[in-house]
């Protein structure tokens, strides 16, 4: 049974050096819109997918918090039946955490978010906005626009002009990039807002390239509000080889950051004794190299999280605070880089794999190929305990109540018609109102049926005899050709579990978005580099 911890516990455990995760298991727009300092997002629905890589070892403790304990005690059991022996709850959950004034913050990835605004404070990181930008680019001005998102957030917009070249991959190949450009070309870094333009042009301006290089404003965000047009489906996303030289230089680099910055450059002897504690507690082993690179060849264990990613989404990757984390690349510098940023932000066992996965074959140990995403347990489990039908045979159950489990999004997008939306982080509370007779059978859906298992799965612990689950979930469903509603139909209020970025976010959320960006580095004016 989880053990129940009061917000004042809890804000002294999160004090210690212990390794320790506290994971809020809300659905996004609730975690954004407040919660506890230091917490990591794994909305209930997602624990049986995210938990097992966010907390590797099933001893480190784990609290699990919401906003007034109605999803929590769920949630605790589901950790509880992955083998987790040390799960906690909060008392009163954030409601009572924040009656108590103890700190609160908004936003998602904010510890990054906080981090690049001081990175801007203290070392004045250059920066132009989106009027002087177009002005040079409608003038011919030598420009090289760098746009630091990743591959997809590119091509769905960017930059008139720009090219991809994600985060973690700038120092890498920036050498080779300038390589074919004027001299006196001006480098602008863009993301879609701040952060990861800032980290970027950091980056730069600490290479001293000898060249003006500058972060965009506010990002393509910024370029939108001045009413520029961004650019739609652009193709120039395929990085440049990595000449020797630009190797040489961007190796040079991260040496030198490692060592300004106190990362432990470490070789395969010491990643064994790393690999042998991971047995008795949480390490993380991050390979930030590209997801072609890793799936060609990467050193077991280490997961795929490329540099830029990892460093933007800091609190998704170090989940057990205080836990050792190890990067890897091909060599050193993408890991150096990447584990230079975390020491940065105040990460304190921080490795890189000198050599990387050449150093790891040079000693004789073989690779892992392809992406080794094993299946959940509890899934698998599922599977041998919940019966399926096929999408077709929907209709031959008219006694039958249909449960959508997936998010409103998916639900919205189309749904058998006379499904009724049951999101799965809610489904106990839910079913009850949906299906009071526990002997009316009850069937789910989700989009590619998983979510639907394991509401099928937990519905079958709560007691009801009669349930089975969509064999392929939606996808399956439209390959079929069958009958979709469209919309929110029977959905009495307006769903609040869909958390909106990018272009999908209105000009007045961008606005308020930025302007509380920019204040987090506010408290950071008078330090300097």
């Amino acid at each position: 049974m989880p053990t129940p911890i009061t917000p004042d516990d809890l804000h002294v455990r999160l004090a210690e050096d212990a390794p320790i995760a506290l994971i809020d298991v809300r659905d996004a727009p609730d975690y954004n819109a407040s919660h506890i300092i230091g917490a990591s997002l794994i909305p209930r629905r997602m624990l049986e997918f995210e938990l097992a890589e966010a907390v590797p070892h099933p001893e480190t403790p784990i609290v699990l918090c919401d906003e007034d304990e109605q999803l929590v005690h769920y949630s605790a059991a589901t950790a509880e039946r992955m083998g987790y022996s040390d799960v906690s709850t909060l008392s009163g959950g954030t409601n009572r955490w924040a009656f108590l004034d103890l700190p609160t913050e908004w936003g998602v990835n904010v510890p990054s978010k906080d981090f690049g605004e001081r990175v801007e404070v203290v070392h004045h990181v250059p920066e132009i906005d989106a009027d002087d930008l177009r002005a040079r680019i409608e003038r011919g001005d030598p420009l090289v626009i760098l746009d630091t998102r990743t591959p997809e957030e590119y091509r769905r917009s960017c930059i008139p002009g720009g090219r991809s070249m994600p985060g973690g991959e700038l120092a890498f190949r920036i050498t080779d990039v300038l390589d074919d450009e004027p001299d006196d070309a001006t480098v602008v870094v863009n993301c879609a807002g701040r952060t990861r333009s800032i980290i970027g042009t950091r980056v730069l301006q600490r290479m001293s390239l000898g060249r003006e290089v500058v972060g965009l404003k506010n990002g393509t965000a910024g370029w939108m509000l001045a009413g520029h047009e961004l650019e739609f489906g652009a193709d120039r996303d395929a990085l440049p080889t990595v000449t020797s030289e630009g190797q040489a230089a961007a190796e040079q680099y991260a040496r030198r950051c490692a060592e300004e910055d106190g990362v432990g450059l470490i070789g395969v002897d010491e990643l064994d004794e790393l690999r042998e504690r991971s047995r008795s507690e949480s390490v993380y082993f991050v390979d930030v190299r590209t997801d072609a690179e890793h799936e060609a060849g990467h050193i077991p264990g280490f997961r795929w999280f490329p540099g830029g990613q990892a460093v933007q989404r800091s609190d998704d990757v170090a989940v057990v605070q205080h836990a050792p984390i190890v990067f890897a690349c091909d060599g050193v510098a993408r890991a150096a880089l990447s584990a230079s940023w975390y020491r940065q932000m105040g990460h304190r066992h921080i490795y890189a794999l000198d050599g990387g996965s050449a150093a790891w074959t040079a000693a004789g140990r073989t690779l892992e190929q392809g992406f080794q995403a094993a299946m959940p347990r509890l899934l698998s489990e599922a599977r041998e305990s919940v019966d399926t039908i096929e999408p077709a045979d929907l209709f031959d159950q008219a006694d039958a109540v249909v449960l959508h489990v997936g998010t409103s999004q998916e639900f919205a997008e189309g749904h058998p018609p006379g499904a009724h939306w049951a999101p799965r982080g809610t489904l106990e509370a839910d079913v009850r109102q949906l299906s009071p007779e526990e002997s009316t059978p009850i069937i789910t859906i989700c989009e590619d049926g998983n979510q639907s298992l394991l509401a099928a799965q937990t519905l079958l612990l709560l007691g009801r005899t009669s349930v089975s689950a969509t064999a392929g979930g939606m996808v399956a469903y439209r390959e079929k050709g069958l009958p979709l509603e469209i919309g929110l139909t029977g959905v009495m209020s307006p769903p609040s579990d869909i958390l909106t970025f990018g272009p999908q976010r209105g000009y007045a959320d961008m606005q308020h978005y930025l302007r509380w960006e920019t204040a987090l580095g506010e408290k950071y004016v008078g330090e300097s580099s």
